[in-house]
This record gives C-alpha cells, sequence and structure tokens, in this order.
C-alpha cells in the first residue's frame, strides 16, 4: 500500500511537473508571437504613414497655386479695352467679348 502512495505521489508531481513546463512554454511562445506581431503592425502603421505622406506631398505638388490678377490690372486692361472701343477699333460685340473673357478669368 505504500508503494502505491508513493508511486501516486510521483506520479502527481511528474504530472505537475510537466503541466508548469508546459504552461512556461506556451507562456514564452505567447509572448515572443504578441511580439512578433506588434513588432508587424508598427512597421505596418509606418508604412501607411508614410505612403499617406507622399500622397500628400504629391496632391500639393500636381495643385497649381490659384494666382489673381490684381484688381489694379484688371481695371486697367478693362480701361485698355474701352479706350479701344471708343477708339473704333473694336466693335460693340467683340467688345462685350472681350470684356466677358476679362471678367470670366
Amino acid at each position: 500500500m505504500r508503494a502505491r502512495r508513493v508511486a501516486r505521489r510521483r506520479s502527481l508531481a511528474r504530472t505537475a511537473a510537466q503541466t508548469a513546463v508546459f504552461a512556461g512554454t506556451a507562456a514564452a511562445v505567447g509572448g515572443a508571437v504578441s511580439h512578433h506581431q506588434q513588432k508587424k503592425w508598427a512597421h505596418q502603421d509606418y508604412e501607411q504613414q508614410q505612403a499617406m505622406n507622399q500622397q500628400q506631398v504629391e496632391q500639393e505638388q500636381y495643385e497649381a497655386p490659384v494666382e489673381q490678377a490684381p484688381a489694379v490690372d484688371l481695371t486697367a486692361q478693362l480701361q485698355q479695352l474701352a479706350q479701344l472701343h471708343e477708339a473704333g477699333v473694336l466693335s460693340d460685340e467683340e467688345f462685350a467679348a472681350a470684356k466677358q473673357k476679362l471678367l470670366a478669368d
């Protein structure tokens, strides 16, 4: 009977030791996988940020700045057209079309 108790204790001790080894291995593997995934996700986030920055730079390059002519320049051009019209160089239709074109730009 004593032999059975000793055998049972050894069996329980062996089972407990194996369980501890399995648990430790599982924790180590789980930690390594978690660390690997975090590095992977950080790299993906970095690449996405770089792509967004590149798109922004490209968009800024292709967007031509809108330059508006100064009001004085527009006024001067309209006065010049009026002088040409008064001098008879431009007909009423030509004057109206040129004026419309200036105002549309």
